[in-house]
């Protein structure tokens, strides 16, 4: 008789993801998913963009940009960065794409817009100032830039990035096709206020 766990685990066919609670744990609770959004504190914000690029093909952008204003009494922390990239009637093109988040940046012909309150019933608004916008992020300092693949995707951060006040995150997700095609990029980002 071999001497197998009696848990499953994580690459066995089978696996649950809180069967084993003591060597692996499968489940875990966000620090923002109890007091902040009770307390009518953790907000979200989505912008997206599509084009129909031409014979030589280009780049579609979406960009968000929360400020955190000096004196707001609160810091920003991300919890999940959220997005797609989509691409239909590509003709033999190269695909690249990939999503950026900055300390500080700025984007071109921002709109300003209102965050949603995660507690549906709370009518807090958010500190912050959130601009979007379909140009590239200039300026500012990169510290996670990833490449990706067509389709979702999705980073927890689970508060692991703080914006105190008189600071600026800005995110942007960018795809590219050589050739023409149709091209749409989406990101939305949740975060929580303390």
């Amino acid at each position: 008789m071999p001497n197998n766990p009696i848990f499953d685990g994580s690459n066995g066919p089978l696996y649950g993801a809180a069967a084993n609670s003591y060597t692996q744990p499968g489940s875990e609770i966000p620090a923002q998913s109890g007091t902040s959004v009770q307390a009518g504190g953790a907000f979200a914000i989505n912008a997206s963009n599509s084009l129909s690029l031409g014979v030589l093909g280009g780049s579609v952008n979406s960009s968000i940009r929360i400020a955190n204003p000096s004196g707001s009494g609160k810091t920003v922390y991300l919890g999940q960065i959220i997005g797609y990239t989509n691409i239909s009637l590509s003709l033999l093109s190269s695909f690249s794409a990939q999503v950026t988040v900055y300390s500080g940046g700025t984007i071109a012909s921002p709109t300003t817009v209102t965050p949603v309150n995660l507690n549906l019933g709370s009518g807090t608004a958010s500190v912050a100032s959130v601009t979007t916008s379909i140009n590239a992020v200039t300026g500012g300092t990169a510290f996670i830039l990833y490449p990706l693949q067509p389709g979702p995707f999705s980073f927890s951060v689970g508060g692991g990035v703080a914006v105190p006040p008189g600071q600026t995150l800005t995110i942007n997700v960018v795809g590219t096709l050589t050739v023409l095609g149709l091209l749409g990029v989406g990101v939305e980002v949740i975060w929580w206020e303390v």
